[in-house]
């Protein structure tokens, strides 16, 4: 088996927790490896798994929200949702606004334009009682210590759990879709046969991507035995795989000095745009998308090795990714570990709420908010569709309608008008028209996008710093913002023809058009940047001088240095899907009943000690090996973890015996 040299470089995985020096206190040896090196790196492939009729995806957007899906049998027609009652004036709504409603008595009422006109409907006293969610997407970004029982705000100040609300907004998804492909197929429609995927932004934390498929088992989307009918994809990477299909009708080029779609670059970038919209509304009474099973003329033009930017631009975040193909299949290969931040549309929104704070004062705004509701999302849906209208040509100023029951309370809580308020302010681009509206400047509307392009311009000017990211041949701009003409512009000054930038149209459904295709065919991303540093606590020989001596720990005559973090992949390493990393373990005391091995991960790259600031426990694996006698001189416990899409898990073997114990990585609780 081993060598007198080899077991020279034993190591114990403890039980070991608390600082600085835990092992010491320790009544149980833990276990030692077998092998110098035990790294077996093991590219066992994930099989695929069951045969689902048909895939569907849920885009659970911070703004909107929406679903689409294709059947198996006939992969290249993407379906998107039924039209949902209700819609803005000015909005285009293939997708429904992620807003939710619970009675008072907390139960679920409706979802989308539903939830938001019937609350908008309700008397003021009585609309207190109601509890009215929405924007509640950031905060699983936002959150630092995100865990199970975290709180959201209802609009009337009141709290529920976060995970009640998600699952209610997926089994909601999960039961128009089911009626949809009901009447589509014409009986009851399986859940068995459906693979969900549900996207989610790259740069999110492990702990808000496992929180998502913790709602999902929650909701009845798919059950915990059944976790691979549920693909948890990162928007970005859906986003990529939509790109890959786009034919050149499909988009609008920003960078190129041809004529494309009938209007020379060197026109507004409006124009292209405009023209886009047109043909998309055209298309728009079909909700069939067409994918050719082709790869796009764009896409033709890369060759082994290129490299492209997808910034995706939602309504809470950014999303940044470099990806390289890798042919003959073109597969995805990530260069770059996904970057980005809080800087979706919705930034535009509390610039907006600041403006109006400066105008009317924050303690009315703030009263406004709570006693009057639904008057707020009114003026909040106002503001939205005039955002839409913003351009960087605009010469015209933007009139936006302050509900009726704005200026009424305005005037019983200060004693004067709105029309006092706005002329005594010292805030010039906003004005009162004689129709009773706020009348904002375009330089006004622009002001207020500043920060948000500001932050992801900086952002990419910092990225396109990279060594990686040098040559990039094109830059995909996707999500709902990216329809935003002054964003276009932003990058395209920013970028300075370094690369070209493209823009599907129907540029808001990219992602769920992509997460389609992810569903239907997942090996087509083949390597990620692992975002984590991920190993479990050790024991290793003490060495002195190498070895800080507060982590000596002397046991039966051994001198051993606790605390050890063995790693099993660091940050940012490259991971094939489905990988498996593999050890090999013998427990230190060969009567050991229970062996216990806890896992650790860390932001850092790296990490010498699991005392290490940053450094927290994310998994245990316990494997009871009583009542059972090892026929090899040494009991190998053999110790693997599978990174997955979003879920990594982590597996103990006692190879003698066959005895086997799993554990998900759990980063939810503290």
């Amino acid at each position: 088996m081993m060598t007198e040299k080899e077991t020279a470089t034993e190591k114990i995985i403890t039980d070991s927790m608390a600082n600085p020096s835990p092992a010491k206190s320790m009544g149980e040896p833990g276990i030692t490896p077998l092998s110098p090196s035990h790294t077996q790196n093991d590219t066992d492939q994930v099989p695929s798994g069951p045969s689902f009729v048909v895939v569907v995806a849920i885009d659970f957007g911070t703004t909107s929200s929406g679903y689409a899906y294709a059947f198996t049998k006939e992969p290249e027609c993407i379906h998107t949702m039924r039209r949902w009652e209700g819609g803005d004036p000015g909005v285009s709504n293939q997708k429904t606004p992620t807003t939710i409603l619970l009675t008072p008595d907390r139960k679920f009422h409706s979802f989308g334009y539903a939830a938001r006109d019937f609350y908008h409907d309700l008397d003021p006293s009585e609309s207190k009682q109601w509890l009215y969610l929405e924007k509640f997407k950031m905060k699983l970004h936002t959150t630092a210590n995100l865990s199970i029982d975290t709180d959201l705000h209802a609009a009337n100040g009141k709290r529920v759990k976060a995970l009640d609300i998600f699952a209610y907004a997926l089994a909601f998804f999960k039961e128009q879709a089911l009626k949809e492909l009901s009447d589509q197929t014409g009986g009851d429609f399986d859940n068995n046969d459906v693979r969900w995927v549900i996207t989610v932004p790259a740069i999110w934390k492990m702990p808000a991507k496992q929180f998502m498929r913790e709602a999902a088992y929650k909701s009845g989307l798919v059950s915990r035995e059944n976790p691979e009918q549920l693909i948890i994809a990162l928007e970005p990477e859906a986003a990529s795989i939509y790109c890959r299909k786009l034919r050149l009708h499909q988009m609008v080029d920003l960078g190129t000095h041809t004529t494309q779609n009938g209007c020379s670059p060197t026109e507004n970038v409006g124009s292209g745009m405009t023209q886009a919209k047109e043909n998309v509304r055209r298309n728009r009474q079909s909700r069939t998308f067409l994918v050719e099973n082709v790869i796009g003329e764009l896409w033709a033009e890369l060759e082994e090795g290129d490299r492209y930017v997808v910034v995706d631009c939602g309504g809470g975040t950014v999303d940044l990714t470099v990806h390289q193909i890798r042919l003959p299949e073109g597969h995805l290969k990530e260069l770059y570990k996904a970057s980005g931040g809080p800087y979706g549309s919705i930034g535009i929104d509390y610039e907006f709420e600041k403006l109006l704070c400066k105008i009317f004062g924050q303690d009315f705004i703030d009263q406004f908010k709570i006693k009057r509701p639904a008057a707020w999302v009114d003026l909040m849906i106002a503001f939205e569709s005039r955002k839409r209208a913003a351009a960087p040509e605009r010469t015209n100023p933007l009139n936006i309608n302050l509900p009726f029951s704005f200026i009424d309370y305005y005037k019983k809580f200060r004693g004067h008008s709105v029309e006092h308020a706005l002329r005594k302010s010292n805030v010039d681009f906003v004005k009162w028209s004689s129709q009773g509206m706020l009348r904002m400047s375009p330089d006004a509307m622009n002001s207020l996008f500043k920060p948000t392009i500001d932050h992801i311009i900086q952002h990419l000017t910092e990225l396109f710093e990279k060594p990686e990211v040098s040559d990039i041949k094109f830059l995909f701009l996707v999500g709902g913002f990216a329809e935003s003409l002054l964003l276009q512009q932003a990058v395209q000054d920013m970028l300075q023809g370094r690369s070209r930038i493209i823009i599907p149209h129907d540029v808001g459904l990219t992602i769920l058009k992509g997460a389609v295709l992810f569903g239907l065919d997942p090996s087509i991303i083949k390597v990620r940047r692992s975002p984590l540093t991920y190993g479990v606590g050790v024991l290793n020989r003490f060495v002195e001088g190498k070895h800080p001596p507060e982590k000596l720990l002397v046991k039966d005559g051994t001198r051993w240095c606790t605390d050890v973090l063995d790693i099993f992949i660091a940050a940012d390493q490259s991971v094939a899907l489905g990988e498996m990393v593999k050890r090999s373990y013998t427990p230190a005391k060969p009567s050991q009943q229970v062996i216990v091995i806890h896992v650790y991960c860390s932001e850092k790259e790296k990490a010498g000690f699991i005392s290490e600031p940053g450094v927290r426990k994310c998994g245990t694996l316990r494997l009871d090996v009583s009542g059972t006698e090892s026929t090899a001189p040494r009991r190998e416990i053999q110790t693997h973890m599978q990174f997955g899409d979003t879920e990594i898990r982590a597996m103990a073997v006692d190879v003698s015996t066959g005895r086997t114990v799993k554990a998900s990585i759990d980063f939810l609780s503290h």
